[in-house]
């Protein structure tokens, strides 16, 4: 059975909006003002190949479908093209991007599913809404958050106001150039 694993780029201050600059945020971009340095790199790319596919929200989705397609060919973007990606969306008709699949059904059956469809982990980036809805209902595995020594102030949080206590174990922690990476799982 398959796992749930929530990736984000995250400021201090919890933001996860627009880290690399796309989504016209005001103060979108923060992530390329620091260097998560070649084992940075590595364990973003160690995450996606532990990862038989990918859940996104819309807007996420959108955001990749037009980015990597575009890409020059290598291992992470051969990678990031060819996997099942699945998107949770109620306005999407067709989607475009390589083996995607729209879904349309009760989050927590959807999930259900892909965990049994699946034995390695099904990765989460981004889709701060989407991850939210899956907080809610206790469906997330573990959390992998790339923190950036930043405060920003504004912008989409990840862990929304008034949510449930949703209890982690900190599993590891490691300093990858001026940012930190925090492994937690749920706690059962």
């Amino acid at each position: 059975m398959g796992k749930l694993v929530v990736t984000e780029f995250i400021t201090l201050d919890g933001v996860v909006e627009d880290p690399g600059g796309s989504e016209n945020f005001a103060r979108g971009g923060w992530a390329f003002q620091f260097d998560r340095g070649d084992e940075g790199d590595r364990f973003k790319f160690d995450e996606l190949t532990a990862s038989d596919a990918q859940l996104l929200g819309r807007v996420t989705y959108d955001g990749f479908a037009a980015a990597w397609p575009n890409r020059p060919p290598g291992d992470f973007t051969d990678r990031m093209n060819t996997m099942p990606k699945f998107v949770v969306s109620s306005t999407l008709e067709s989607p475009e991007w390589e083996n995607s699949t729209v879904l349309r059904g009760d989050l927590t059956d959807e999930v259900g599913k892909l965990k049994e469809r699946f034995s390695g982990d099904i990765l989460v980036a981004g889709s701060v809404q989407l991850v939210q809805s899956l907080l809610t209902r206790g469906l997330i595995d573990e959390l992998h958050l790339m923190v950036f020594p930043v405060v920003l102030g504004e912008g989409k949080r990840l862990f929304a106001e008034g949510a449930d206590t949703t209890p982690f174990r900190l599993v590891e922690t490691r300093q990858t150039g001026t940012v930190a990476i925090l492994i937690l799982r749920r706690e059962a």
